[in-house]
């Protein structure tokens, strides 16, 4: 024979309900004293929610419907006679140009955009780590020139890393330097960024695929 549930008494469920009650206040009171750069770290799970998949095919699109430019800086496969092992990546920063090397004395070349005067870099380096439609945390320098710069600006087609990224480290430290996409045509074959390397965002989306974290980077 089952036995009958008792309901509890009245003083009994008051209790009950204080104490919920309480834990709930405390949950609360201690999520409040959190900083608000402790609650956004759970940004991260938001944004892994992007549909990488639909941005990409709206880059190919803008890509595609782009203004036109130079076909000199389209991909193309060409003769390569510099010094530098299959596998690395060559940017020519006085033609505008990137060279993925391979073998055989070839090499992909894409047309990039580079740094205008004051900005530009060169040297050796590695490809410390690889993005999609990466986040942009504009530098402490750039931002006191341009005040109105946000923190951190979240991956998408407005963002101005593009669509992929590569970030360069010298002697394991990061130069801030990256090879990133753009949506911009205008700017290909022209001086124009903040010091970072730019292709077209199909072309860095080719590029992305191609290369490993490791690979080594000479810009000249």
């Amino acid at each position: 024979m089952r036995a009958r549930a008792e309901a509890p008494s009245g003083h009994s469920f008051d209790r009950t309900i204080m104490t919920l009650d309480r834990r709930l206040f405390l949950k609360c009171s201690a999520l409040a004293a959190l900083p608000a750069a402790s609650l956004a770290l759970s940004a991260p799970a938001a944004l892994a929610a992007i549909d990488h998949k639909a941005l990409d095919a709206q880059a190919l699109h803008l890509a595609a419907n782009a203004e036109p430019f130079d076909p000199i800086y389209r991909r193309q496969l060409v003769a390569y006679e510099g010094r530098e092992r299959p596998g690395s990546i060559v940017v020519d920063t006085h033609n505008f140009f990137l060279y993925l090397v391979f073998e055989g004395g070839q090499a992909l070349r894409y047309g990039c955009g580079i740094g205008r005067e004051g900005f530009s870099w060169s040297g050796r380096a590695d490809v410390a780590r690889k993005a999609v439609w990466p986040n942009w945390y504009p530098p402490a320098d750039m931002r006191k020139r341009q005040p109105e710069l946000p923190l951190m600006m979240a991956g998408g087609i407005d963002n101005p890393m593009g669509a992929r990224a590569l970030y360069l480290h010298q002697n394991g430290r990061d130069t801030l330097y990256r090879i990133h996409g753009t949506s911009e045509a205008a700017s290909i074959g022209q001086a124009v960024s903040s010091g970072c390397v730019r292709l077209m965002n199909d072309e860095v989306m080719d590029l992305y695929q191609r290369v490993p974290v490791g690979t080594r980077v000479l810009v000249i």
